[in-house]
């Protein structure tokens, strides 16, 4: 399409961002080993519906009234951590899931819900969308709305591709961690740790 400008490029870049550890793969990672391949695939799930929902904003312009926001902006930010911390704070108190008769009983439309939320209230997402979209688009286009949407889906089916492979990875670690009442009990408090964490660190990022 002769309004993105060197799409090559940009799928590379995309590849090499899939490969450097944010927040969201941080999230995927964690649930994983805490909760199954099942909870994992679900909350991968999520944020990439998620992240379409970030490059729709983006594409029909929405997303600039968030990025010249501060009030708006700083609301999403900080409810955002809040929601990790009650994520955390959950898999602090709650009884660790050991048998396979009690993972593919897992609330799975929720742990999906969860993971739309917790993208959903990262501002952050949408200005790196914003950041980043526009370089790869010429200056001559006057409607943005379909190089933008076209790129946000590369984006997208490279993170896709990403994330369940990181998913059907880190599985593996979760049965065996879970085979031990007291590795696994400590497994658990460790990813709420790692909600908190995460929470504590979007909410002091400027």
């Amino acid at each position: 399409m002769s309004d993105i400008v060197n799409y090559w490029g940009f799928l590379t870049a995309c590849i090499l961002l899939n490969l450097t550890p944010g927040s969201d793969t941080i999230y995927i990672l964690t649930r994983t080993i805490a909760e199954g391949k099942k909870s994992g695939l679900m909350s991968a799930f999520g944020i990439l519906v998620g992240m379409l929902m970030h490059i729709l904003a983006v594409s029909l312009g929405l997303a600039g009234i968030v990025a010249h926001s501060p009030t708006l902006f700083l609301a999403l930010k900080y409810a955002g951590a809040a929601y990790l911390v009650y994520l955390g704070i959950k898999m602090w108190r709650e009884p660790l899931v050991l048998n396979q008769m009690d993972l593919d009983k897992l609330p799975l439309w929720k742990i999906f819900r969860q993971g739309v939320l917790t993208n959903l209230l990262n501002p952050k997402v949408v200005l790196f969308f914003l950041a980043l979209l526009p370089q790869f688009v010429s200056v001559n286009v006057e409607n943005t709305f379909l190089p933008f949407l076209l790129l946000g889906l590369t984006l997208l089916t490279t993170s896709t591709v990403w994330v369940t492979i990181l998913v059907l990875a880190a599985a593996p670690l979760g049965n065996f961690l879970r085979t031990n009442q007291r590795v696994g009990n400590l497994m658990n408090k460790i990813c709420g740790s790692i909600f908190i964490g995460l929470a504590a660190k979007i909410g002091l990022e400027r």
